[in-house]
């Protein structure tokens, strides 16, 4: 069912952007409810007052573009297409694999695995392209979060369950 007004049918973006807005605003006012603080000393409501903000501004950036479009969009019926299953199981497969082997692996291995697996439920992806993105992932992975910031968890752990 499209609604209409007499500018033809309203597009999905002023409904994205006014939710958008709507959620910012709320999350903006909770956050005002905290001790905001500042850049140097934040407050347990410095995130949520930011976060609502950028909220804000998306969504009227969103609703802005939607109105300078130059001609509404046409309401056309489409038909709902096919489900996905490819995506869907290999997402879940991904997901299950890193339990798996975030509890006896490791959080290489599980890294490794969930972006693999996960990688190749996009048909446009190779398994080529699905290796180099997990072998770029767990570099990422290593030096961000074990060498940088020196996160105390186990890059192999085949021996300890």
């Amino acid at each position: 069912m499209t609604i209409k007004n007499t500018l033809g049918a309203i597009p999905r973006d002023y409904y994205g952007g006014g939710l958008m807005i709507l959620v910012g605003l709320a999350a903006a006012a909770i956050g005002r409810g905290y001790s905001v603080g500042s850049l140097a000393r934040m407050g347990p409501g410095y995130f949520p007052v930011g976060l609502g903000i950028l909220l804000v501004l998306t969504g009227a950036a969103i609703v802005i573009g939607a109105r300078l479009r130059q001609a509404p969009l046409p309401a056309v019926r489409r038909e709902t297409p096919p489900a996905e299953w490819r995506g869907w199981s290999c997402i879940v497969g991904g997901l299950l694999a890193f339990i798996v082997l975030g509890r006896y692996g490791g959080f290489v291995p599980a890294t490794a695995a969930v972006v693999f697996i996960s990688a190749l439920g996009d048909r446009g992806n190779t398994r080529r392209d699905a290796a180099l993105l997990a072998l770029a992932m767990v570099a990422v992975l290593v030096l961000v979060f074990w060498w940088g910031l020196k996160m105390t968890f186990p890059l192999f752990g085949w021996g300890n369950s």
